[in-house]
């Protein structure tokens, strides 16, 4: 088994090193290169490895197995060269902040209600910690707001290797027993938690903590978050958002809810307005077509509700089938048909595969669209649904 010299545990700050190749192993997707000493983390305990290149090969990921620690590349390099390995720093700064700011959520949370982190998955774009028992929006905002709080009073972060018997005494986090020599990491005044990532060494580094959402998982709930970059990236999109909804109801920027708000209530009275004239236009139509037996109506501008319920009206005046289509804007046709009574799922099937289709439903009334020309609709149900019983509007 090959030793390697691990940087990021001696300075979490080391983005570039000088390093010997010693060995370079072909493996199925490309080589794993072992080095005599790296600043590249591996992936474990919830965080992605590093990235980045080592002389001009870049490296996509990084795994320690049985031991070794593996740089996994695309091109070979020569053992016993030496090398410069740079890390990509964004992204480690990045992990630290995420990993950093989720310590202190988690320990937080666990001194307050006992609740422990059952599950953490830090993703490119937001940290998910799932937590076994319940947790309210009020709790999650004061959580948050005491981690910041912690976080501001810009503390050193402790990392030690404490002998079996202090352990015993230290009231740490951790999801699984642990044997050997362990890691612990303190963030005073909100966590102590055996860990093997890389963190910040001061708490001020992760910027900010932002809890996002919170949704029932299993017997708990799992939390959404970001830290540090993150935040500021979310704030400027949520920013860029309002400023233009605000120009577009011309509401200022701390009033857009309001004007939403409006619009909603005034547009909730305008669709009630259409309802109704609607149901009253459909009747009219459904009057017009009193036992006329088959029905094809083409419509424009309908949406799949008012479709739906146009054919449901007309076929139970008409005495046969109702076909109703409604065009697109992409030039399809979405239709509905019904027959009381009926069973359509022949006529289905062959208008599907006739006018290239898709639908389907209970078997007197289908809906589905179709990539087809009104013309060949209209050839097509002329000749399925035979005269006298077809009448077209």
């Amino acid at each position: 088994m090959i030793q390697t010299r691990r940087l990021y545990y001696e300075n979490v700050y080391i983005k570039e090193f000088e390093a010997t190749v010693l060995q370079c192993r072909e493996g199925k997707k490309g080589y794993h290169i072992l080095l005599d000493q790296s600043a590249f983390y591996p992936e474990g305990g919830g965080q992605p490895s590093d990235t980045g290149v080592l002389g001009n090969i870049s490296v996509r990921e990084v795994h320690e197995k049985d031991g070794e620690l593996l740089h996994y590349t695309e091109e070979p390099l020569e053992p016993g060269v030496k090398v410069t390995g740079r890390i990509d720093w964004n992204r480690r700064f990045d992990l630290m902040q995420q990993h950093s700011g989720e310590h202190m959520v988690s320990g937080l949370i666990h001194e307050a209600y006992g609740y422990d982190n059952v599950g953490f998955h830090m993703g490119s774009d937001v940290v998910t910690i799932d937590f076994n028992g319940p947790l309210e929006e009020v709790q999650l905002e004061e959580i948050e707001r005491k981690t910041n709080q912690k976080i501001w009073e810009n503390a050193e972060v402790e990392i030690s290797y404490p002998s079996a018997e202090e352990l015993e005494q230290l009231p740490y986090r951790s999801k699984k027993e642990l044997t050997g020599k362990i890691r612990i990491v303190r963030f005073p005044g909100a966590d102590l938690c055996a860990c093997c990532g890389t963190h910040v060494t001061h708490t001020g580094e992760i910027g900010m903590v932002k809890i996002l959402s919170c949704v029932k998982f299993r017997e708990g709930v799992r939390v959404e978050m970001i830290c540090g970059g993150r935040v500021l990236a979310y704030l400027n999109m949520v920013n860029n958002q309002n400023h233009r909804i605000s120009v577009k109801l011309s509401a200022k920027a701390d009033k857009t809810f309001q004007a939403v708000e409006r619009m909603y209530d005034e547009n909730f009275r305008l669709k009630g307005r259409v309802m109704s004239m609607e149901e009253t236009l459909f009747a009219q139509e459904a009057e017009k077509w009193k036992n006329a037996g088959n029905v094809l109506l083409i419509k424009e501008g309908l949406e799949a509700d008012s479709l739906r319920k146009l054919t449901d009206v007309v076929m139970s005046a008409c005495g046969g089938c109702c076909a109703v289509f409604s065009g697109n804007p992409d030039g399809s046709y979405k239709y509905a048909i019904g027959e009381t009574g009926g069973d359509l799922r022949s006529l289905t099937k062959e208008l599907n595969a006739a006018l290239n289709g898709r639908g389907g439903g209970k078997p007197f009334f289908v809906q589905g669209s179709v990539q087809a020309s009104e013309e060949e609709i209209r050839s097509f149900l002329s000749r399925k649904l035979e005269l006298p019983g077809l009448r077209q509007d």
